[in-house]
């Protein structure tokens, strides 16, 4: 671990925020990034995922501002998660990018793991878009494709809803009708056409961890309907919903789930396949945003 930054100290007085006041969490954190950034204000609001996080380096004009530096940002402690918010522009869009994420898994609870989407919501971003690295479970599939998330499956048995609503954030039964915006979904669509890249769809199902599932697991996901299979992602889209936030994602492939191909599973095998389709994916993404970035510019 990598010794801590002078600003850490800071931090621990801010962190004192009343208990159980998680928009006051919320809102000091975001208050520390502003101090950081001046006026400038997202549009677009990116996760990135297992061995995703290098897409946020090609961002221009950037601003990296580690976790560790924001107070009551949790910090993952997983490989292939850098644990920056990184501010930049793609093309004339301005971006928040949560570089690494946080797991239920890692002993988190609901309400600490989506904190980080709900900064970016309160830091302006009206969309965001949300990246995971997943196992495929449809049998066209193969590693390295990329899948847009049509809906999903809450299988982690954790909502972070759950307990006493705050209004300030949402309404206490939010739809998820539309969990997926069936316009952000058509903007990647165009993307993938105009950079020439293929693009699946499917269910994705979020199973709680940090275990891989069992076969039986697995053909029991195909049968409810499930086309790839993650541990992240549900939770945030979740509450991003509650806050009025329009949610796109994507998942990345990395290897055929367990049963499917006779081979062990291993988490350098999810990074190496995520860089391997680094270019295609930064390509999709760079236009994906753009073409969000400009839709939410014109609804202002």
């Amino acid at each position: 671990m990598s010794s801590p930054s002078p600003a850490e100290p800071q931090n621990t007085a801010v962190n004192a925020a009343p208990e159980g006041d998680e928009v006051a969490r919320i809102d000091e954190a975001v208050a520390a990034i502003r101090a950081r950034i001046g006026s400038r204000a997202p549009t677009v609001g990116v996760v990135l995922g297992s061995g995703l996080g290098g897409w946020a380096d090609q961002l221009a004009d950037k601003i990296s501002i580690p976790y560790a530096e924001i107070p009551h940002m949790p910090r993952s402690k997983v490989v292939g998660h850098a644990g920056n918010l990184v501010l930049g522009r793609v093309g004339s869009v301005e971006v928040a990018c949560l570089q690494g994420r946080v797991h239920l898994y890692e002993g988190h609870d609901p309400a600490t793991a989506v904190r980080a989407v709900r900064v970016l919501a309160r830091l302006g971003s009206r969309a965001v878009v949300l990246t995971n690295a997943a196992g495929g479970l449809d049998q066209t599939f193969t590693p390295g494709d990329l899948m847009l998330i049509t809906d999903h499956l809450n299988l982690t048995g954790r909502n972070p809803l759950v307990g006493a609503n705050d209004d300030r954030l949402g309404p206490r039964f939010p739809d998820m009708t539309r969990a997926y915006d069936p316009e952000l979904a058509r903007l990647a669509r165009a993307a993938a056409n105009e950079t020439g890249t293929s693009l699946q769809k499917g269910v994705y199902a979020a199973l709680l961890g940090p275990t891989y599932e069992t076969p039986a697991e697995i053909h029991m996901l195909r049968v409810l309907g499930a086309n790839a299979v993650g541990m992240s992602t549900v939770p945030e889209v979740i509450a991003l919903r509650h806050m009025g936030v329009a949610v796109g994602a994507i998942s990345c492939i990395t290897n055929m789930a367990a049963g499917m191909t006779g081979e062990a599973l291993d988490h350098s095998e999810v990074e190496t396949t995520a860089r391997a389709a680094r270019e295609r994916f930064t390509k999709l993404l760079g236009r994906w945003i753009e073409l969000v970035g400009a839709a939410q510019l014109g609804a202002r």
